[in-house]
């Protein structure tokens, strides 16, 4: 056989960052090393009770051993509808406007099957989750980054985006609460957006995955709150870090009926739609009491204050965090966000994610997930202050 030859969009591919973090923490382990992991966030709580009772209650059923609907029952869009209404006070179809997902991810990485055409322009948030813009980079679309800088609380500036880009651009990606920096976006700065985007014919996804991940008061804001955004946008949430589902893989996707569609005929053509019994406990989960999420925001709040106390006396710049479960710090001086992150791990045995990992703009930063329990985040700031 020749050699094999891969595919353009896989050759210039580089690797999924997180993957070469899981490297480098299972040769620290092999190493003999005592590995505090603050990098990946993987949730270490478990799913609550009820959502799992729902699971082992609607598994037996022989309704749920067939194809279950590409687009996710109804029942489960109807209870993501009446979550947005209680939540943020948005009316959908849940027939029309509402789509059950694989996990945020896989709808995330379709959506640029479904909208996008080569040479078309995406406006993507630097740094971002690395999906958005991968995804558009596969279909042949060309990725305008938009930097998002701690003065402006890691939100775009967008009277800074060229003039030119705008106008070609066909789609904006924004995430709040933000992955990787914390940031938040109040509800003044979706309706610049939508100003922004009616002003340049802009189409908008929103990554809205943490928005139940908040640390203060201030529940996190919808782009669909946004009259001006109704009929441009489509948004992604998540039920793996509101209530520990990773590994389940269950999202739903909202908003502008004929954006939701697009991505509905992308599904139907390469997956075969969520097992029905995990759609039943989705909407135990979003139906459900909202004490198990109150009690993991009050988890994430300590871990944060604990982490955050022992950052600043190892005498690190830590930026202020409201919401997901991350907390982002300035790497000294002399160091890239690359080259902190291999200290970290050798020096102390503490896996952090360098936020370039995101794009160039997290250059000078890097990521501590909160997703390990007390001990280990007290073992963590030990270390760095040289105490353990």
């Amino acid at each position: 056989m020749t050699e094999p030859r891969l595919p353009q969009r896989l050759a210039t591919l580089p690797p999924y960052p997180f993957a070469e973090i899981d490297l480098m923490k299972r040769q620290a382990l092999d190493r003999g090393v005592d590995v505090v992991d603050l990098g990946v966030g993987d949730p270490d709580l478990p799913t609550p009770p009820h959502i799992v009772r729902a699971l082992q209650g609607a598994a037996p059923l022989a309704e749920n051993h067939r194809y279950p609907s590409y687009l996710g029952s109804l029942a489960f869009r109807e209870a993501v509808a009446r979550y947005m209404q209680r939540r943020y006070d948005v009316r959908l179809d849940a027939q029309r406007e509402a789509l059950a997902l694989i996990g945020s991810k896989e709808g995330i990485a379709h959506l640029a099957l479904a909208l996008l055409d080569p040479g078309d322009t995406v406006l993507v948030p630097d740094p971002a989750y690395p999906v958005c813009a991968i995804s558009a980079r596969f279909v042949g679309a060309e990725v305008v980054p938009m930097p998002l800088l701690r003065d402006h609380g890691f939100r775009p500036r967008l009277d800074d985006i060229a003039t030119a880009d705008a106008k070609r651009a066909k789609l904006m990606w924004l995430n709040y609460p933000n992955n990787p920096t914390g940031g938040v976006a109040p509800l003044d700065f979706w309706q610049d957006v939508g100003a922004f985007a009616v002003d340049h014919d802009l189409l908008v996804a929103s990554d809205a995955a943490y928005a139940e991940i908040y640390l203060d008061d201030n529940p996190p804001t919808s782009a669909l709150q946004v009259e001006a955004l109704s009929d441009r946008t489509i948004e992604f949430h998540s039920l793996s870090k509101t209530f520990n589902m990773t590994g389940w893989r269950v999202g739903f996707a909202v908003g502008t009926e004929w954006m939701v569609e697009a991505l509905g005929t992308v599904k139907t053509n390469v997956d075969s739609g969520i097992f029905g019994a995990v759609q039943q406990a989705a909407i135990a989960a979003l139906d459900g009491p909202t004490e198990p999420v109150d009690a993991v925001r009050a988890t994430y709040r300590r871990r944060r204050d604990r982490l955050v106390a022992g950052l600043r006396q190892a005498g690190l710049d830590v930026v202020e965090t409201t919401a997901t479960f991350y907390v982002v710090a300035a790497v000294p001086a002399g160091e890239t966000s690359l080259t902190y992150v291999g200290k970290l791990l050798e020096d102390h045995g503490i896996v952090s994610t360098p936020c370039t990992a995101f794009g160039p703009g997290g250059e000078g930063y890097v990521r501590f997930s909160l997703t390990a329990d007390d001990e280990r985040i007290d073992a963590a700031s030990r270390r760095l202050a040289g105490q353990g």
